[in-house]
Parts: structure tokens; C-alpha cells; sequence
């Protein structure tokens, strides 16, 4: 059945929460880039977290949304802190002192495939032939741009260990995401499962950083802490209500184009702020990734 003009959702009404969520989301990778080495990365990633939860704990007072869950959920909402929030986080930012803020944005752009992967092996959802091919093709893309890398990094960059940490934080995150989809969250508020999977996520981040760096640090420098609010509030909190907007208006099929829309925005920040130099080599990886994203993107969810 058709949607009546009345109802269908306008162009500008698409456009822009995606152009919202695509700047917002490409640009938290260039902010994290910022905040590499300005102090320990386990208490910039708990400072992170506690201004999420605060913030989602303000969305749902705001909502008039409960934030009680099933101990199952909460058990759920514990791995996803653990996997998405702590682990993975761990990852990027060590993974971001070694490589250029877009390039590991692009590579994370490569999510689907981990999630296909495990949705295939834990869930039965075969992914399709056309999936496989554009993951294909993307993942070629991304060579290039990784041999461009390594190519023009000198050898003390260790550009090696940067895609190791990316991909680490890239598996971790897709055991978060493939969790989200237990039959024990269906009746969970969204905000609900956020608040608490953050408030694990800052606490296990704290308890990580007090063993391995010692006391907590509080710097005093202004920049410093704007790429905490930005982060915490700007780049979790707000896109939450924002997405689920684009997914009601277009569906989350369509909505999950924004993953293309990412790295393209982040790596025109490093271009412009880091000094990233565009070779044949890095445009045709660049025009391939997309490409394959786009034929995976448009692929059946499974066969």
C-alpha cells in the first residue's frame, strides 16, 4: 500500500537529518584525532561516557521515558558497554594516533560486514551474493587507501598496528550490534538500553584506566573538555532521536546509507585539518569503497 501525499515524508524532511547525522557523525572522528595524547585515552573515553549517560538520562526526563529494564536487558546492556563502549573505544583512539582520523572512519564503514558475518553464524541470516560482492569491492577500495598509508608513512609510523587496533574496535563493535538484536531487548526502550549501556560503559572505562594509567586526570584546558561535550552530548546523544526520525520517514534500509555519507564527510575534515594528500592510488580506493558499500547497502538483508 502506498503512503498518500499527505503522509509521505517531504525531500527536506529526508535531507536534512541525514545531512544532520552524516556531518555529525563524520566529524566525531576528526574531534577524537584532537584529543589523542592531550591525556591518558582510558579517562578521555570515561569523561566521554559520563556525559553520554547524563545526556540520555536528560533525553528521557525530557521523553517522560522510563529507564527500568529486565535484568536480562541489563546483563545485555552491560556486554554492549563492555563491547561498544569500552573496548571498542579503547581501540579507536589508540588506533587514531597512527592513522589519519578519515581513514579509520572509512574503515569502520566496513561494519556491515563483521555484523553480516556474525548475524550468518549466531542468527542463521545468510547474507546475500550481492552483499558479498559489494563487501568485495569495498574492502579492495580500502586496501588502496591502507597501501597508500603505508606507502607514504615513514617507519616509525606504525601504520600496521593502527589498522590492527581499527579492526579490533571494528569486531568489538559488531559484537554490540548483533547482541542488540536479542529477543530480550524487544519491549526495551532504545533510550532506556543507551542510558544504561553508557553508564557500564563509562564505569568499566573508569576501572580500565585506573588500573593501567593510575588516579583520574582532570584537565584544565577549555578545548579539552568542548571535545567532551561534543563527543558525549553533540556526537551520542543527539543523532539518537535524529536517526530514528530518518528511519520512520524512509525506513532503516534506506536510512543506513548514512554509513557512506560518514566517510566521506570525515575524510574531507582531514583533508582540510590534517593535512591528508590525494593521490590516484587514494582516489580510486576512495571511488571503490563507496561503490562497494553502495552495491552491499542496496543487497537483500539475507537469502
Amino acid at each position: 500500500m502506498q503512503l498518500s501525499r499527505k503522509v509521505r515524508p517531504s525531500s527536506r524532511g529526508v535531507a536534512l537529518p541525514f545531512v544532520l547525522l552524516a556531518l555529525i557523525w563524520g566529524s566525531t572522528w576528526i574531534v577524537i584525532k584532537d584529543q589523542v595524547g592531550s591525556l591518558p585515552p582510558g579517562w578521555t573515553i570515561t569523561w566521554r561516557f559520563a556525559v553520554a549517560a547524563a545526556g540520555m538520562w536528560v533525553l528521557a526526563r525530557l521523553r517522560r521515558e522510563s529507564l527500568k529494564i529486565s535484568p536480562q536487558a541489563h546483563g545485555i546492556a552491560v556486554l554492549i558497554g563492555l563491547m561498544q563502549n569500552c573496548v571498542n573505544f579503547q581501540f579507536v583512539y589508540r588506533a587514531e594516533a597512527y592513522l589519519a582520523s578519515g581513514i579509520v572512519a572509512t574503515l569502520f564503514a566496513l561494519l556491515m560486514v563483521p555484523n553480516a558475518i556474525l548475524g550468518w553464524l549466531l542468527l542463521g541470516q545468510r547474507p546475500s551474493a550481492r552483499f558479498l560482492a559489494g563487501s568485495a569491492i569495498a574492502i579492495g577500495g580500502i586496501s588502496l587507501l591502507l597501501l597508500h598509508e603505508y606507502r607514504a608513512a615513514p617507519p616509525q609510523s606504525h601504520v600496521l598496528l593502527g589498522v590492527a587496533f581499527t579492526l579490533g574496535g571494528l569486531l568489538c563493535c559488531s559484537v554490540s550490534n548483533v547482541s542488540q538484536g536479542h529477543s530480550a531487548l524487544r519491549a526495551t526502550s532504545g533510550v532506556a538500553l543507551l542510558f544504561w549501556a553508557m553508564l557500564w560503559g563509562a564505569l568499566l572505562d573508569a576501572v580500565f584506566a585506573a588500573a593501567l594509567y593510575g588516579p583520574p586526570v582532570l584537565p584544565a584546558d577549555p578545548r579539552y573538555w568542548a571535545g567532551v561535550l561534543y563527543l558525549g552530548v553533540i556526537g551520542t546523544v543527539v543523532p539518537f532521536p535524529i536517526y530514528f526520525k530518518l528511519i520512520r520517514a524512509i525506513g532503516a534500509g534506506k536510512a543506513a546509507y548514512n554509513g557512506v555519507a560518514v566517510p566521506i564527510v570525515a575524510m574531507s575534515l582531514t583533508t582540510l585539518f590534517e593535512g591528508y594528500r590525494w593521490t590516484g592510488l587514494t582516489i580510486a580506493g576512495s571511488v571503490l569503497a563507496l561503490a562497494g558499500l553502495l552495491i552491499a547497502l542496496s543487497a537483500p538483508r539475507q537469502v
